[in-house]
């Protein structure tokens, strides 16, 4: 039967769910619209237009890496609440998102998403379960090829971090020691990069005008106050770039003395190359 566009416009103000999910609906139900909106609901469309203002910083984080660690991937699934992201269903979504993007070995969201359209409706039919808005926040992943990717997950699975070594050519127990303490550096300490010369520039002008602007204020003489701001801007690259950290599990160390101890005792050349940390509901990067 042909469905009207007042029809359609009737069930859309009825349910929330979008126009084509609600022609589709009525289509499939020859026009009973008490059909057309179980057949919303068992789909989750009705839900997800209704909770699309929600926010949702609850949910997981989750981590997959190949067996040679050559490919790896980090994923933000959100819903409202941490009661619905310890639920079977939810876990269940999050772990299907995390080996579809595996198996795709995909870079990102939109990828995942083009790759696997039926994802899009898992999503729906869980949010139409749960009742809560639910979606794939981030997705990140490496790809290399003379590389070592490694992950961690931190406890309660609202923390994660994948990083990525380049110059590897074999591993050992030892690069994975070293690849999970310096996971566990950029879980704890949350750098903003791996080296200095990564941070922006108009962050280091910004620094820079503060610390200034401090010394200005302590009364320090105009003249010196760009020798005074270089010795904090250094501090602030000591506490925000990864390589200059100090070690959280030992303080006589940074965490480029981890890698150069490593590549002196391995004859070895590898070098930090980049990380993703995602922890749940942080502004996406």
């Amino acid at each position: 039967m042909s469905i009207s566009a007042a029809q359609v416009n009737e069930l859309r103000k009825k349910t929330g769910a979008g126009m084509m999910d609600c022609k589709k609906a009525l289509e499939e139900s020859n026009g009973d619209f008490e059909k057309a909106i179980e057949f919303l609901r068992k789909k989750g469309a009705a839900v997800a237009a209704k909770r699309a203002d929600k926010t949702a910083n609850e949910g997981l984080i989750a981590t997959k890496v190949s067996a040679d660690n050559k490919y790896g991937l980090i994923v933000e699934v959100n819903c409202e609440t941490d009661f619905v992201a310890k639920s079977e269903d939810f876990v269940n979504l999050v772990n299907e998102v995390v080996n579809k993007a595996f198996d795709s070995k995909v870079m990102s969201v939109d990828e995942l998403l083009e790759k696997n359209p039926d994802i899009v409706t898992m999503v729906n039919e869980v949010m139409g379960k749960v009742g809560e808005k639910t979606e794939i926040r981030r997705l990140a992943a490496f790809k290399v090829d003379n590389g070592y990717i490694v992950d961690y997950i931190h406890m309660g699975s609202k923390l994660g971090v994948l990083l990525n070594f380049e110059n590897v050519n074999s591993s050992d127990s030892d690069l994975a020691t070293l690849a999970k303490d310096i996971s566990m550096q950029i879980a704890a300490m949350n750098p903003i990069c791996v080296y200095r010369d990564q941070v922006p520039s108009d962050l280091i002008e910004k620094e820079m005008e503060i610390y200034k602007e401090l010394a200005r204020k302590e009364g320090k003489p105009e003249n010196i106050l760009e020798k005074i701001a270089q010795g904090r801007l250094n501090k602030y690259f000591q506490e925000n770039c990864l390589a200059e950290q100090i070690f959280v599990k030992d303080n006589s160390k940074s965490v480029n003395d981890l890698v150069s101890e490593y590549n002196k005792k391995k004859n070895a050349q590898i070098k930090i190359s980049d990380f993703k940390r995602f922890h749940l509901g942080d502004e996406k990067k």
